[in-house]
């Protein structure tokens, strides 16, 4: 192995370690959370796209745990947001762990790129561009990667909460 190789190596496996390290941070954090709220659910740490991954997951049906999602996500928005935070106290780096609930993110994951895999059809078809509804970060994200994925290109418009994914013909 060459230094430029080794270098780049270690960069990945301390890349692979913080992530991990965050992942164990945001664990501990909504364990904590978990027991105030007197909630039964285990933690599931992962790294996903160069991004700690923590899931709350639950035996049970998971109805204790939707209280955690709340409507349309805005509590595990929030949520995410907190333990973001305690993640950035304990290390003094900014994060972008993602959190899901009871598998709410990956649910919505799949709606999203199902939409935008329809609104890609719809631009090739007709050729004009396709405004889609306002939507959070995460949700154009996935909506963004999946025209991607089909070819096309895509652009946010709009000020939040009203920003909005642009579906443009090739």
């Amino acid at each position: 192995m060459t230094e430029g190789t080794t270098s780049v190596a270690a960069e990945g496996g301390d890349t692979l370690s913080r992530l991990e390290q965050e992942g164990e941070i945001a664990a501990d954090y909504l364990e904590g959370l978990l027991d105030i709220a007197d909630l039964d659910g285990d933690i599931d740490m992962d790294v996903e796209a160069d991004r700690a991954a923590v899931s709350i997951i639950s035996d049970s049906s998971g109805r204790d745990l939707q209280k955690l999602v709340g409507r349309d996500g805005e509590v595990l928005e929030a949520l995410q947001e907190l333990t973001r935070l305690a993640v950035h106290r304990e290390t003094g780096d900014r994060s972008r762990l993602m959190l899901d609930i009871a598998g709410f993110r990956a649910k919505k994951r799949s709606e999203l790129a199902e939409l935008g895999a329809k609104a890609a059809a719809d631009v090739k078809s007709s050729g004009r561009p396709v405004k889609l509804d306002p939507m959070t970060p995460f949700e154009r994200k996935v909506v963004h990667d999946a025209i991607a994925a089909a070819g096309l290109r895509s652009e946010s418009e709009g000020e939040e909460p009203q920003r909005f994914v642009v579906v443009l013909p090739a």
